[in-house]
């Protein structure tokens, strides 16, 4: 087997196919970024004097060939090749022989997989952001155009105010406006370069650690070489933290879109090719897309936990257990962009039933509203109270089916302006276009 590590005897056989896992498949996620952080190594080396530039123009060209590869799907870990760093250097020693032997120079597998792995959620945080960015987009649009669609209001599962499509759709909005800060916070912890810390001591060699840092983009570095190797799993955790508030968001949102569509409630409907049917009762249309929306995002709102305890108690240095969480986070992204997805195509399609609150069983929603107007007549809201609390005892209870708001607010669109005000500060804290400039330059 191929290994960067591998010195005059093999391990093993069945050692190695224990050791190395799923890491053959999970770092194709990493190959495009692998590229990346070598052409950056790369332009360091020679800039201290440990390639020439002959060296560097080579390998520089035979890596941006591997990442066209990559884009155009025609990159693979072979059979025995251990994982992506590897398969690359083979490749460019099969190339260009020893100036292929020479890209390692400088650099552990360890901080190697580190720079991977964080330019890896950069790009898959970007992703993220701009699916969320359009759900928030629908949210606000749907928030504005059923303000003025009542639905009930429940405490305690029981019924309690009106309340309106706008002000649920808007609800949600608002929720993804936090989720993207905690996002962008996580961010922050992932755009911070490891590069050149080694296996967590650092190196001999003068190497320009603020140069890779500004080849790949990032804001800034990790200083403290033994820290660049602690923060694996403290990363990952982060980062799935602020995965898993988005999932909360989408798991809640896709709770009560299981509710309204019950026959019961009757608030929302959807068009029939995005139901699901029975088997045996032919009357059925099932909430199947929200029903795996909310199972994916509570198994996502667990990810953190997960990645805790695959971490805890580990003493500094790098351990191989830092290999499973790969396992644990890689699919868990796709799954949350999958579910944000599906989201969006529902609500797209969402038809919102009108005239709910004229049914009967609804008129004590209204019990509020009728002990205010008897506090603007000038009676003591207390009495207000009790004379409603006792004409809804008595069945004297006749209220007039309306919120009369003076202010717009709780049911119409509550303040769409300054929930896109908050999304678009958040927004641009990110700067991706750093790291769009960035890549250009080194491809």
């Amino acid at each position: 087997m191929m290994k960067l590590w591998k010195k005059d005897k093999d391990s093993l056989k069945s050692v190695e196919i224990f050791t190395v896992g799923q890491d053959r498949e999970l770092d194709i996620h990493l190959a495009p970024f692998d590229v990346l952080g070598s052409l950056a190594h790369i332009q360091m080396l020679e800039s201290i004097g440990l390639l020439s530039k002959d060296e560097l123009r080579k390998l520089s060209g035979e890596l941006k060939l591997i990442y066209k590869r990559i884009e155009a799907g025609d990159f693979k870990i072979e059979e025995g090749v251990e994982d992506v760093h590897s398969q690359v250097e083979l490749e460019l020693t099969k190339k260009l022989g020893d100036a292929g032997k020479k890209i390692h120079s400088g650099r552990s597998r360890n901080d190697q997989v580190l720079v991977d792995i964080k330019l890896y959620l950069r790009h898959e945080i970007e992703q993220i952001v701009d699916s969320v960015t359009h759900l928030f987009g629908l949210l606000q649009q749907q928030s504005e155009k059923y303000k003025n669609h009542l639905l009930p209001g429940y405490t305690h599962f029981q019924l309690a105010m009106p309340s309106s499509f706008g002000l649920w759709f808007g609800a949600y909005a608002e929720s993804l406006v936090d989720d993207v800060v905690t996002l962008e916070a996580a961010y922050r912890v992932v755009n911070k370069n490891p590069l050149g810390s080694a296996a967590g001591y650092g190196s001999s060699f003068p190497l320009d650690r603020k140069l890779t840092t500004e080849l790949l983009g990032f804001d800034d570095l990790n200083y403290n070489v033994l820290y660049a190797q602690m923060g694996r799993g403290k990363t990952e955790r982060i980062v799935a933290g602020a995965m898993a508030n988005i999932a909360a968001t989408l798991a809640k949102l896709a709770a009560d879109a299981c509710l309204f569509l019950n026959q019961n409630f009757g608030f929302i409907s959807f068009p029939d090719e995005l139901t699901t049917g029975s088997s045996i009762m032919p009357h059925k249309k099932n909430p199947d897309v929200f029903e795996l929306i909310r199972a994916r995002c509570n198994q996502i709102m667990a990810l953190p936990n997960d990645i805790a305890l695959t971490t805890t108690n580990l003493p500094s240095g790098y351990h191989r257990d830092l290999q499973l969480l790969k396992e644990l986070l890689f699919p868990a992204i796709q799954y949350l962009k999958d579910c944000l997805a599906m989201t969006q195509v529902m609500l797209e399609n969402v038809q919102v039933k009108q005239n709910i609150l004229e049914d009967d069983q609804y008129k004590f929603l209204f019990s509020v509203e009728e002990v205010n107007k008897l506090v603007l007549g000038g009676m003591p809201f207390r009495e207000a109270y009790q004379k409603v609390g006792r004409d809804i005892e008595h069945g004297n209870y006749f209220p007039e089916r309306k919120v009369n708001h003076t202010h717009e607010g709780s049911i119409g669109n509550l303040s769409t302006d300054e929930i896109a005000r908050m999304m678009k500060e958040a927004l641009e804290r990110f700067r991706f276009e750093r790291l769009h400039q960035a890549y250009k330059k080194l491809l």
